[in-house]
């Protein structure tokens, strides 16, 4: 004889409440707390503002599950969960295509402003191309966790109005130039043509075309799900 057991109204309330709880957290790790404008989950979403392009990135093996979000090109964000693992997983960014040599830029600088966690492995770096992919310069403007640069330290400097640990490397692909800040900030302006002059006055590059300048995370792990915001960025070049 089977017995059915009934549960009291009681019980069953406990029981959607508890559900409830736990989707609303899953949901507010995920996404920001107001609606935003566009937000995809894809691996590879790009989305278009204001002359700028975001996308999400996740380029890396072994990488997790990475969700971004943006009101604008200047305000986005994501929340990402990639494993306690070596090796970049992602690097979500916004973008704006300059496409101009050096010699012909007037200024080229940028701002930003960003929210950061204190746990993971990752850098807020901006990371911009010239001549194609030919070579690409890396500003880190703070880091967290077991990262570093490509290739190694060749000096210290004092450009484009930031102090730092400069790196020349490659990836196999192309040269690499990482200028590491020497501390941390989460925001501030750079003279990014004033970099790009000391790197030619090196002679470790020509009058090259920049093409993207690029601005995001690149991160190596957020075990547990992180979320990072770019509260402000923009590119302002002539």
């Amino acid at each position: 004889m089977k017995t059915t057991v009934l549960k009291s109204p009681a019980t069953s309330s406990k029981v959607v409440v508890a559900l409830v709880t736990l989707l609303t957290a899953l949901l507010s790790t995920a996404l920001p707390a107001n609606a935003a404008t566009w937000s995809s989950s894809d691996k590879w979403a790009t989305w278009s503002n204001g002359g700028y392009t975001i996308r999400n990135d996740v380029w890396g093996s072994g990488a997790g599950a990475q969700s971004i979000w943006a009101n604008s090109y200047s305000n986005w964000g994501v929340w990402a969960d990639h494993p306690n693992t070596g090796g970049v997983k992602a690097y979500p960014h916004s973008a704006r295509n300059v496409g101009k040599r050096i010699s012909s830029l007037g200024s080229l600088t940028s701002n930003f402003n960003v929210s950061r966690p204190g746990s993971g492995a990752y850098t807020a770096a901006y990371d911009i191309w010239a001549d194609g992919s030919t070579y690409e310069i890396m500003l880190w403007m703070n880091k967290q966790g077991a990262v570093g640069p490509i290739g190694s330290r060749q000096t210290s400097v004092s450009v484009g109005g930031h102090s730092w640990d400069v790196y020349k490397g490659s990836n196999g692909s192309n040269a690499v130039f990482s200028f590491v800040r020497t501390s941390n900030t989460n925001s501030g302006s750079v003279d990014i043509k004033a970099v790009l002059n000391w790197i030619r006055n090196r002679g470790w590059m020509g009058d090259a075309t920049v093409a993207e300048v690029q601005f995001g995370f690149e991160i190596t792990s957020s075990s547990g799900g992180l979320n990072f915001t770019t509260n402000s960025y923009s590119v302002n070049y002539s």
